[in-house]
């Protein structure tokens, strides 16, 4: 016979340090993350205004920016390029996600043929989903 008492294993208590901590390390990374999300859209370009449009609430994961100035420079990531080298970034990108995004965000102030050019751009590097970054106009009085 086994008169012995039978010693029940207390569960051990959750430990919420380390869940606080990680908890916090979440916050702080999506909070670095948004802010260098949106900052292709602080640049130095004042896109034209439209009265349509859809409000673009959430972007697309791996859409590219591409940001036309007043004299024509391109701007992508912050770096500045020249057609060659966009076609050669498009290109790339393009082989491996055939759906890829560009959103042409355009100065009022360029010219014409500078869109054009990176229309065409986007067209040789077998790019087709491409949207344009407008405004809304302002209310008047």
């Amino acid at each position: 016979m086994n008169f012995r008492k039978q010693h029940s294993i207390e569960p051990t208590p959750m430990q919420l340090a380390p869940l606080v901590d990680v908890l916090f390390l979440l916050v702080i990374f999506f909070a670095v993350t948004s802010h260098y999300a949106q900052q292709e859209q602080v640049m130095d370009i004042s896109v034209p205004a439209a009265q349509e449009g859809k409000d673009k609430e959430s972007r697309q994961v791996g859409e590219i920016i591409i940001n036309i100035k007043t004299k024509g420079e391109i701007l992508v990531n912050g770096q500045t390029l020249d057609e060659a080298e966009l076609l050669e970034k498009l290109k790339n990108i393009a082989a491996i996600y055939k759906d890829q995004a560009v959103i042409l965000r355009g100065d009022e102030l360029t010219d014409y043929k500078f869109v054009i050019r990176v229309l065409d751009t986007c067209q040789k590097a077998g790019i087709w989903n491409i949207a344009f970054a407008t405004r809304r106009e302002e209310a008047k009085p």
